[in-house]
């Protein structure tokens, strides 16, 4: 017996981590990292950030967040459909594979498994698949009411992890302006795994895994089912910096979460109510996306060249120019003394005074500074900048 329990929670250890969506992620965040590289030393002839960064991150930001989901989903008790779950499932993996993170919020996979549940109860009455069957579900009953708390509950975690982590990975990159000059933009693109504990109602899981662990509460049996979810996030900004801007989206995102999560919450008394919030989830995440688009290409370059000096387009992680505390869009109008227009003259002046470097920035709200730092052997030796130009 004891050998039988032991074979299942292995199994099912097992299934978990063979996931086409927790594979799938490992490979993804790889790729992302890569292009990303690639990207940057195009522009720049070195690169920011390790290539493995993303694949490092994907779950050492959420992980905290899915427990919170875990602990939550459970203590309130929401049974999930098992054909919404696998339905979610697979729309999350087709976001996944697309690389298209615009389309990867959870408010659509949740919105489109619940859809598609809909048109197959409709248009296919007679599909059953391992006992499940779309004209079973209550639609309009418990699983709005489940879905659409859900839903909320996501968003919210989405909202946080955009407002907390996706500004401070942001990549730049060098692109042609309509005058023909070269300016940087700035893409955040991350991707964040969440293993997610479910509740399923009855005994499909056991019927495959006997020793799998069943409970019953007011007659009812069901089973917890780790479930690794995935969240992306794509947006590329111009006239603003990513850190900046994308922390507002991530509060637009939360806020989204909280409505959908309230409205759910009153379609406990009114079904129908759940079809509702998800209709604004899904119309409301939309409109955050486009409108943030449309009102960046409307505007500006924010780190576009001067004639002033040398604007900053990203600097290196523990490099002399972070402990000067540089950023992006700075502009450094001197070097040990010396006026630079470019980047030439910029690592020229650096040479004049290799050991020891002085420089005259000028910050983002337009107040010049005066900022020093040593330069030691190990040090990258262009102060680990990257420069617009």
């Amino acid at each position: 017996m004891r050998e039988d329990i032991l074979l299942d929670m292995l199994t099912a250890v097992l299934l978990f981590f063979l996931n086409p969506l927790f594979v799938g992620a490992l490979l993804v965040a790889v790729l992302i990292g890569y292009f990303r590289v690639k990207r940057e030393r195009r522009s720049f002839r070195v690169r920011l950030m390790p290539g493995v960064t993303e694949l490092k991150r994907l779950l050492s930001e959420s992980w905290l967040f899915a427990l919170v989901l875990s602990i939550l989903i459970s203590g309130i008790g929401l049974l999930v459909d098992v054909g919404w779950l696998v339905l979610f499932c697979v729309a999350s993996f087709i976001a996944l594979i697309s690389l298209y993170y615009k389309i990867a919020s959870p408010i659509y996979f949740a919105a489109a498994a619940y859809a598609t549940i809909y048109l197959m109860g409709s248009y296919a009455e007679g599909f059953t698949f391992m006992g499940w069957s779309p004209s079973e579900v209550d639609l309009f009953g418990d699983l709005a009411v489940t879905v659409a708390i859900i839903a909320g509950l996501l968003l919210i975690v989405e909202g946080l992890l955009i407002r907390r982590y996706a500004g401070k990975d942001a990549s730049p990159y060098m692109k042609n302006t309509n005058r023909g000059l070269r300016a940087a933009v700035f893409k955040g693109k991350k991707l964040w795994l969440l293993p997610v504990v479910f509740l399923v109602p009855g005994d499909m899981i056991t019927a495959f895994l006997p020793y799998w662990p069943q409970f019953t509460f007011s007659e009812q049996a069901f089973t917890f089912v780790p479930v690794p979810l995935v969240i992306g996030f794509s947006q590329v900004v111009r006239s603003t910096y990513a850190e900046t801007l994308f922390p507002k989206i991530g509060r637009g995102v939360a806020y989204l979460g909280l409505a959908v999560l309230a409205i759910g919450v009153g379609a406990i008394w009114m079904p129908m109510l759940g079809v509702l919030a998800l209709v604004i989830g899904v119309v409301g995440r939309v409109v955050l996306s486009v409108l943030v688009s449309l009102r960046d290409r409307n505007k500006g370059y924010v780190a576009a060249p001067r004639s002033l000096g040398v604007v900053i387009a990203g600097v290196l992680p523990d490099s002399p120019a972070e402990r000067m505390g540089l950023i992006s869009g700075e502009c450094i109008r001197s070097v040990n003394g010396q006026k630079v227009k470019n980047e030439k003259e910029l690592y020229d002046a650096i040479q004049i005074n290799a050991a020891h470097c002085r420089l005259q920035v000028l910050g983002r709200d337009g107040e010049v500074r005066l900022t020093q730092q040593v330069i030691y052997r190990h040090d990258h030796h262009r102060l680990g900048i990257l420069v617009v130009g």
